[in-house]
C-alpha cells in the first residue's frame, strides 16, 4: 500500500511539473474589433494567433473579445469576410482594439445560387443580391417589397395599395401570355408553388384578386435575397426559371449572437384621395347640367346632407410591429429562434393584415465536421380582412366606386338611423338595388381569412471524402386556410340573386348570406446532391453538383353559399347558422380548382476556374412534369456560361481597374405555371350531378414553354473597390407559348389547349453602379444607382390578335382596351384615337368611333432607382428615388365615374370634370380620352437612424429610426398612382396597367426601435 501511495504522488509530482511550464506559457488578451469606415462594431470576425496555437475567437455583437493566446505568440490575425485581413504585432499587450477597412466588398461577397453559394467574383450569370443592411425600411407586409426600385432588371408592380395585395413582378421583361408570369420563389432550398390564398367571390359586386401568397415570411427573419435573372443563372431550376428566380435565404444563429428586439409603430394616410366636389359644388355642378338641384321634396337631387364619402371610407391608420430574436452557436453548431406580430391597418376603414410567425433556424455538426444536419422550421398565421373593394364591379361600384360617385347631399344614415336608401325601406329591409351606401358596405360586409402556413426543411450533409459530399433535403410546405365572407341581411343595394352555374341563390338584403372557402395546399420536394469542390495550387479549381429532385402538389379547393337567417334582420358571422345551404359545394369559380401534379428533375452544374482568370459554367437540367401531354412529359434544359476576369491577365489594366471582367452566357428554361389538367379531356357536372359539358379537348402534343436567353454582361472595380458596378445586355425569347384555344363550332369540345406558334421577345441593357463618394471615419456617403431599358415584341404571330384587358362601367359591357398581336408589345392598348371636345361638347374620333387602333404599351421601356446613404458619426440616413418612363395607364376609374353626364343623374364627379365644357350627353366611349402616360419619379423610402453609444454590457446595441415611405410622387398620371395594376383579364388572358378603383397607395411614416441584448 506505501508503494502505490509513493505511485501516486510521484506520477502527481511528474504532471505538476510538466503541466506548469505550459500553463504559464498561456495568457488573455482581450479587445475590440470596428468597422474603420464608422466605428460600428464587426461581430463574427475570426482571431487567431499568428503561430498556429489551438482554438480562437470570434467577436461578439459588441465587437469584442477574448482569446487565450501562447506566451510566445507575437501577432493576432483578424479575418471577416468583406474586409481586409489585419495582423497586430501584440507586443506584450493585454488589449489590443483593432480597426478593419472593408475589402473590394463587390468582390469578396459570397452570394446565394441554386443549390449552394459562390463569390461574386467566380459568378458567371447574372445574380444580384440584397442583403438586411439595404432593404427597404417601413411597413413590409411581404418580402418583394424590401427588393422593390432596388435591383436592375427587376419591376414590381403592387396591384393596389391594400396590406398584403398581390404584385406583379417581373424579372428582364413580360414573358408569357396565358401562363404564369410570376419568377420561382424558393425559401431556404424550398421551392414554393404560388397558392394557398384565394380571392374574393363575386357576390353582386365583381371578385378580388387573391392576396399575396408570400404574405406568410415575416420580412425580418430574411437575411438576403438573390435573384437569378439570366438562363444560365436560372436553368438549374429549369421549367420553373423562364420568369427568373428569387431566393429568399432567413437569418441563422451566430456565435455570440444574444437577444434582438425591435419594435416600431407607423401611421399611415392616403398618398392622394380624388378631388370630388363638396355639397355646395355639386349641387351647383348639378344645376349647370340642367337637372334639377333642389330639395327631393320638389323633385331634385338634394337630399339635405352634407357627407364627405372619402372621409367616412379613409382613415388614419396605426400598425404595429414586434420582433424577438434569440440566437448563439459555436465550433459545431447555431441555433436561432424568432418570435414576431404584426398587425397592419389599411387606410380604408376595416381592412388589415394580422400576422404571427415563429421561426427556429438550427445547425449542428458531428464527427469534426463530417456530418451536418440543418433545419429551418417557419409557423405562420395570417388573418386578414377585406374592404368590400373588386376588380370588376359594374355601374353602381364596389366601395372604391360607391364612394367616388354617391351624391354628396346625401347622409350617412335616415331619421331612424338605418343607412340611407334613396329608394327607401319596405318591412324593415331595404329596396331596389341602384344605391348602395357605402358606409353600408364598409359595415355590413364581413369578410376575413385566416391561413396557417407550414414551411420546413431538413437538410442533412455527409462530407464522403475530401472534396466530396453528399446533401439530402426534405421539404415540406403545408398551408390550410378559410376565407369566410358574410352580408348583412339588412345591407343596402344587394337585391340581385346570385347565379352559381344553373343554381341560383337568393339576394343578400333580406336574406343575408354567407361564403365559406377551404384552401388547403401540400407541397413535399425530396432532393439529394451529391458536390464535388478541388482546388489546386495554380489558383484553377472544380466544383460540380450532380442532383434529383421530386417535388409533389396539391392543391384542394372548395366553397358554399348559405342565406336565410333564423331571425329576420339577423347579421350572422357563422356559416352553419343560416337556415339554407347550396346542396353542393362549388369548386371551379374564382380560380377554386382542385389539382394535383409532380415533377422529377435531374441536374447536373460544374464550373472550372483556370489560373483565376478563366470561369466556365455548364448546366443541364432534365425536367418531366405531369401536366404536360403524353408525348411531351420531359424536356431539357441546358446553359453555358463564361468569364475572363481581364483584371488577372498580365497586360490587364491594373492601373486602372481593381478588377474587370466579361461573361458571356447562354440558356433554355422553361415555363409549366398553368392548370394541371390541360392535356386532358376534362368535363363538369351541374350542381346537382344530373348532367355534364365538356370543358377542353384532349392534346397529348402540349409541352413546355421555352425561354431561350442569351447574353453579355462586364463587371468593373476601380479605386480600390470604391466604384463597382456591373453593365448586361440580355436578349430572351418565349416560344411554344401556352394558350386555351377557342374552336369552331359545332365541335364536341369548345376549347383546347395548344402551343402558339411565334415569339415574346424582352431585350434590353441594365446598369448597376455602387460609388462611395466619401469614406471617412466620421463621415461618409455611398450612392447605389440603377437603370434598366426593356424593349418587348410580340413576333412571328401572324395574323391572330388575342384580346383582354376589360374595361367595366355604365354602357361599357363587353368593353375593352387591350390586345396581343404581332409587332406589337405585349397588353399594347388597342382603342379609338380621340381629339377632344367639339364646340357643342361631344367627343372627336378622328377614325371614328369604332375604330380601334394601337396607342402605346403599359410595359415601362425604361426603369431606373438612385439609393443616397449618408453615416455622420452614430447618425444615418438614406433614401431611395425610383421611376419609370415609355408607359401607359388606362384610367377606367375616369372612363367609369369621371364626366359630366353623371351629373345628370345626380352622381358625383372631380372638380376638373364639372369644369369642362362637355355636354352632359357625350358618352364615356374607350378611347384614348383615358389612356394617359404613367411617367413618374417617387421618393419611395427615407430612413433617419441613431445608434445610441453604449458602455454598459446589458444592452450592447441601441438603434432609433424614422422612416417614410412614398413621401412625394411627380406624375402627369390623373389617377391616384401610376404604379397599379387592378386584375382586368379577359377568357383567362391577363392584363397589365389598367387602374379600376383600386385600394390607394398610403404615405406612411415609422418610428422604430431595435437593441441587442
Amino acid at each position: 500500500m506505501q508503494i502505490k501511495h509513493l505511485l501516486k504522488v510521484c506520477f502527481f509530482a511528474v504532471f505538476v511539473f510538466l503541466m506548469e511550464p505550459a500553463m504559464a506559457q498561456n495568457k488573455v488578451i482581450t479587445g475590440k474589433v470596428t468597422d474603420k469606415k464608422d466605428g460600428s462594431p464587426l461581430i463574427g470576425v475570426s482571431v487567431v494567433t499568428a503561430v498556429g496555437a489551438s482554438g480562437g475567437a470570434i467577436s461578439a455583437t459588441d465587437g469584442s473579445y477574448k482569446i487565450s493566446v501562447p506566451a510566445n505568440a507575437t501577432s493576432l490575425t483578424f479575418t471577416y469576410v468583406g474586409f481586409l485581413n489585419v495582423t497586430v504585432p501584440i507586443n506584450g499587450r493585454t488589449s489590443v482594439d483593432v480597426q478593419m477597412e472593408e475589402a473590394n466588398r463587390a468582390l469578396n461577397e459570397v452570394v446565394v445560387i441554386g443549390y449552394g453559394t459562390q463569390k461574386v467574383k467566380d459568378a458567371t450569370g447574372s445574380v444580384a443580391t440584397l442583403g438586411a443592411k439595404d432593404f427597404n425600411k417601413g411597413v413590409i407586409a411581404t418580402p418583394e417589397q424590401l427588393l422593390q426600385g432596388r435591383i436592375a432588371g427587376v419591376q414590381v408592380t403592387p396591384s393596389s395599395g391594400e396590406p398584403g395585395a398581390g404584385a406583379t413582378i417581373n424579372i428582364r421583361g413580360a414573358s408569357s401570355i396565358r401562363s404564369g408570369t410570376s419568377p420561382l420563389y424558393v425559401v431556404d432550398g424550398v421551392p414554393l408553388d404560388n397558392g394557398g390564398t384565394s380571392g374574393g367571390f363575386d357576390s353582386g359586386a365583381g371578385s378580388s384578386s387573391a392576396r399575396n401568397p408570400l404574405a406568410f415570411i415575416n420580412p425580418a427573419d430574411i437575411e438576403n435575397i438573390s435573384v437569378l435573372k439570366d438562363a444560365s443563372a436560372s436553368a438549374i431550376y429549369g421549367s420553373r426559371g423562364a420568369n427568373g428566380v428569387i431566393l429568399i435565404t432567413t437569418k441563422k444563429g451566430r456565435k455570440g449572437q444574444g437577444i434582438q428586439f425591435g419594435a416600431s409603430t407607423s401611421i399611415a394616410n392616403a398618398a392622394k384621395k380624388y378631388d370630388l366636389l363638396n355639397r355646395d359644388a355639386f349641387l351647383k355642378g348639378v344645376a349647370s347640367v340642367g337637372s334639377n338641384a333642389g330639395p327631393l321634396a320638389d323633385g331634385g337631387i338634394d337630399y339635405g346632407g352634407n357627407t364627405d364619402w372619402q372621409k367616412q371610407v379613409f382613415r388614419s391608420a396605426v400598425s404595429q410591429n414586434y420582433n424577438l430574436g434569440f440566437g448563439g452557436g459555436n465550433n459545431t453548431g447555431s441555433y436561432r429562434a424568432t418570435l414576431a406580430y404584426d398587425d397592419q391597418q389599411g387606410i380604408v376603414k376595416r381592412s388589415e393584415l394580422k400576422r404571427f410567425t415563429a421561426r427556429i433556424n438550427a445547425s449542428q455538426s458531428f464527427f469534426n465536421q463530417r456530418l451536418k444536419f440543418d433545419l429551418q422550421s417557419l409557423f405562420s398565421n395570417v388573418k386578414d380582412r377585406f374592404a368590400p373593394i373588386t376588380n370588376n364591379a359594374g355601374f353602381n361600384g364596389s366601395l372604391i366606386g360607391a364612394m367616388i360617385q354617391t351624391n354628396p347631399t346625401i347622409p350617412v344614415f335616415d331619421s331612424e338611423g338605418r343607412y340611407y336608401n334613396i329608394n327607401g325601406y319596405e318591412n324593415g329591409f331595404p329596396k331596389g338595388n341602384s344605391f348602395r351606401n357605402p358606409v353600408s358596405m364598409l359595415n355590413q360586409i364581413d369578410d376575413t381569412d385566416n391561413i396557417n402556413r407550414y414551411l420546413n426543411n431538413l437538410t442533412m450533409t455527409l462530407k464522403l471524402v475530401e472534396g466530396l459530399s453528399y446533401k439530402g433535403n426534405f421539404g415540406a410546405d403545408i398551408s390550410r386556410g378559410q376565407r369566410e365572407t358574410y352580408y348583412d341581411s339588412k345591407i343596402v343595394g344587394y337585391t340581385d340573386e346570385a347565379n352559381i352555374g344553373d343554381f341560383k341563390v337568393p339576394s343578400a338584403t333580406g336574406n343575408g348570406r354567407g361564403i365559406l372557402i377551404h384552401n388547403k395546399l401540400t407541397n413535399l420536394t425530396t432532393e439529394h446532391t451529391l458536390n464535388y469542390d478541388k482546388k489546386w495550387s495554380n489558383n484553377s479549381a472544380l466544383t460540380a453538383l450532380l442532383g434529383y429532385s421530386y417535388q409533389t402538389f396539391k392543391n384542394f379547393n372548395r366553397g358554399n353559399l348559405a342565406w336565410g337567417t333564423p331571425t329576420a334582420g339577423e347579421f350572422l358571422h357563422d356559416f352553419n347558422q343560416f337556415k339554407n345551404h347550396m346542396p353542393h359545394d362549388f369548386s371551379n369559380r374564382n380560380g377554386l380548382d382542385s389539382s394535383s401534379y409532380t415533377l422529377q428533375s435531374y441536374f447536373v452544374r460544374a464550373q472550372y476556374t483556370y489560373k483565376d482568370r478563366y470561369i466556365i459554367t455548364g448546366t443541364v437540367r432534365r425536367d418531366g412534369s405531369s401536366r404536360f401531354g403524353d408525348n411531351h412529359h420531359y424536356a431539357n434544359f441546358p446553359a453555358a456560361a463564361f468569364k475572363w476576369r481581364i483584371s488577372q491577365e498580365s497586360f490587364g489594366p491594373k492601373g486602372v481597374f481593381d478588377d474587370l471582367s466579361l461573361r458571356l452566357n447562354w440558356g433554355k428554361t422553361g415555363n409549366q405555371d398553368f392548370p394541371s389538367y390541360a392535356s386532358k379531356r376534362l368535363r363538369q357536372t351541374n350542381y346537382a350531378g344530373t348532367a355534364n359539358s365538356q370543358l377542353n379537348a384532349e392534346n397529348p402534343d402540349l409541352k413546355w414553354e421555352t425561354q431561350t436567353a442569351y447574353g453579355a454582361g462586364i463587371d468593373f472595380s476601380l479605386f480600390r473597390g470604391r466604384l463597382t458596378g456591373t453593365l448586361d445586355y440580355y436578349n430572351k425569347s418565349q416560344t411554344d407559348i401556352l394558350f386555351y384555344q377557342d374552336l369552331a363550332q359545332p365541335a364536341p369540345f369548345p376549347r383546347i389547349w395548344i402551343n402558339l406558334p411565334g415569339q415574346v421577345v424582352n431585350k434590353g441593357i441594365e446598369l448597376g453602379l455602387n460609388f462611395a463618394a466619401i469614406d471617412h471615419k466620421d463621415f461618409s456617403w455611398d450612392i447605389s444607382y440603377n437603370m434598366t431599358t426593356i424593349n418587348n415584341r410580340v413576333k412571328n404571330f401572324g395574323s391572330r390578335n388575342i384580346i383582354t384587358g376589360n374595361i367595366d362601367g355604365q354602357g361599357l359591357s363587353g368593353a375593352y382596351a387591350q390586345f396581343i398581336g404581332d409587332g406589337y408589345p405585349l397588353y399594347s392598348f388597342n382603342v379609338p384615337k380621340y381629339s377632344g371636345l367639339d364646340a357643342n361638347g361631344f367627343g372627336i374620333y378622328p377614325q371614328g368611333i369604332d375604330v380601334a387602333t394601337p396607342q402605346g404599351s403599359p410595359l415601362p421601356t425604361f426603369v431606373a432607382s438612385l439609393t443616397n446613404s449618408f453615416s455622420y458619426k452614430n447618425f444615418s440616413l438614406s433614401f431611395l428615388l425610383n421611376g419609370a418612363t415609355g408607359f401607359y395607364i388606362y384610367n377606367n376609374t375616369a372612363n367609369a365615374f369621371f364626366y359630366k353626364g353623371n351629373l345628370v343623374s345626380g352622381r358625383n364627379v372631380t372638380k376638373a370634370v364639372a369644369e369642362t365644357n362637355e355636354n352632359p350627353l357625350n358618352s364615356g366611349e374607350v378611347s384614348t380620352r383615358f389612356l394617359e402616360k404613367g411617367d413618374f419619379m417617387r421618393l419611395s423610402n427615407a430612413t433617419l437612424g441613431y445608434t445610441v453609444p453604449l458602455k454598459g454590457k446589458t444592452i450592447k446595441t441601441l438603434r432609433v429610426s424614422l422612416t417614410g415611405q412614398n413621401l412625394f410622387l411627380i406624375t402627369g398620371y390623373s389617377g391616384l398612382d401610376p404604379e397599379v395594376n387592378t386584375n382586368k383579364e379577359r377568357n383567362g388572358v391577363p392584363s397589365r396597367g389598367i387602374d379600376y378603383t383600386p385600394y390607394p397607395s398610403a404615405r406612411t411614416f415609422t418610428l422604430g426601435l431595435n437593441a441587442g441584448f
